[in-house]
């Protein structure tokens, strides 16, 4: 036994270490994708039949073990179609994630230019003095900000406006009777970009019943990119934040602000 195990410790090469290793993230990865979602029923179902595959191989029973193997042979066309949204938000996860930013090349000169441009651009005190008044009148709105991603497709969803961020052009966005109210503002730098955008809203299964559109688009927008949303509630006037499809709520202007700082520094 002892010798079986030296043999089996000595084979296992490096390269086979690694190899678990990456299959482990990325089963870590999809599941996190599916997590809280309908499709992580059906990611049961698929990894329970799969299972079953395995069981009627090895016991050698050619008959059913030949109709569950066509169902694996198209399993990855049907994978394909089934967890098309989760698939199409693990693609864009990795191409708008930036790899580097929080190693040593995040300080080279390329970055550190464009990063000090964003803080020179991005007028803070304006978006946080909208939200204010906004939550005081109990004005809704959805404000995003663009980060490395600037979600041309969903600008293209809205009426383009290319002004500058300020009170007065937010809050007549979203007054009541403006034509431009219902949708989404997406910022870019110091520009407001396009309103009444529509985005995507989240599937999450354990999405709070009692939160409306707006904070479902926000966590949608946010799952599948970069962005940041702000969100003033229409009923409560609450200040609401979401990144990377996680909400913080009851937010105080001035705690607002602290979190952008944060992640316009």
């Amino acid at each position: 036994m002892i010798n079986l195990f030296i043999h089996l410790f000595i084979t296992v090469r490096w390269i086979d270490v690694v190899d678990i290793l990456l299959v482990a993230t990325l089963i870590y990865q999809l599941y996190y994708l599916v997590k809280g979602t309908v499709a992580i029923n059906i990611f049961i179902g698929i990894l329970l039949f799969y299972l079953l595959w395995l069981i009627v191989k090895a016991l050698d029973m050619p008959l059913f073990g030949g109709i569950l193997s066509k169902f694996i042979d198209v399993g990855f066309i049907a994978l394909l179609i089934v967890f098309q949204p989760e698939l199409r938000r693990f693609l864009l996860f990795i191409g708008t994630t930036d790899i580097f930013r929080n190693g040593k090349l995040s300080k080279s000169i390329f970055d550190f230019k464009w990063q000090d441009k964003q803080i020179q651009l991005l007028d803070i005190n304006a978006i946080i003095r909208s939200c204010k008044n906004m939550s005081e009148s109990k004005t809704g709105a959805l404000i995003i900000l663009t980060k490395n991603n600037e979600l041309k497709f969903y600008a293209n969803t809205g009426d383009g406006i290319d002004a500058k961020v300020s009170v007065r052009m937010l809050e007549s966005i979203f007054y009541k009777n403006s034509p431009l109210h219902d949708g989404a503002v997406i910022i870019s730098g110091n520009s407001i970009v396009a309103a009444r955008c529509v985005l995507p809203v989240t599937e999450r299964a354990d999405f709070p019943a009692h939160l409306g559109m707006r904070h479902r688009a926000a966590v949608g927008i946010t799952e599948n990119t970069d962005a940041i949303a702000i969100i003033v509630s229409e009923q409560t006037g609450e200040i609401s934040f979401s990144k990377e499809g996680e909400l913080k709520h009851t937010l105080s202007p001035d705690r607002l602000k602290e979190i952008l700082e944060i992640e316009f520094d």
